[in-house]
């Protein structure tokens, strides 16, 4: 299966970036610093992919299982190292979930499921980051 994507110089460090499908998004990255931006860097992209591969595959495994989910919610903490490329060293993922007949081993059978075998970006990331993972329950 091919995939483009297109990504038009705008201003500044600002781009477009613009799918196969013509979905749009902006892309933006400081000059100095926790300097101002416009939008995501492509590092928040980066974290922003995983947790909602990692999202989109947890709320397909508990409805497989006929649990009803009123929310979830996948939170990104990451470490970057000093020393160029800036690459993440560690990710830990955190998901609140609520819902419906939700017990824990269906939510750790979930999140395992979507970090070893479904989820894209881990699977992209997991040779060059410590991703980590843990939930909660919110009744």
């Amino acid at each position: 299966m091919s995939q483009k994507v297109i990504a038009h110089w705008l201003e500044n460090y600002t781009f477009v970036g613009k799918t196969d499908k013509h979905k749009s998004i902006i892309i933006d990255a400081a000059t100095v610093p926790d300097g101002d931006t416009v939008a995501p860097s492509p590092m928040d992209l980066v974290l922003l992919g995983l947790t909602g591969c990692a999202g989109i595959d947890v709320k397909l495994i508990l409805g497989k299982s006929k649990k009803s989910i009123s929310r979830l919610e996948v939170k990104a903490t990451a470490e970057r190292r000093d020393e160029f490329p800036r690459i993440f060293t560690d990710i830990h993922l955190h998901f609140s979930v609520s819902g419906e007949n939700i017990d824990e081993k269906s939510v750790a059978r979930a999140v395992k499921l979507s970090a070893e075998k479904y989820c894209s970006v881990s699977a992209m990331l997991e040779n060059t980051v410590n991703i980590t993972h843990d939930y909660t329950i919110i009744e």
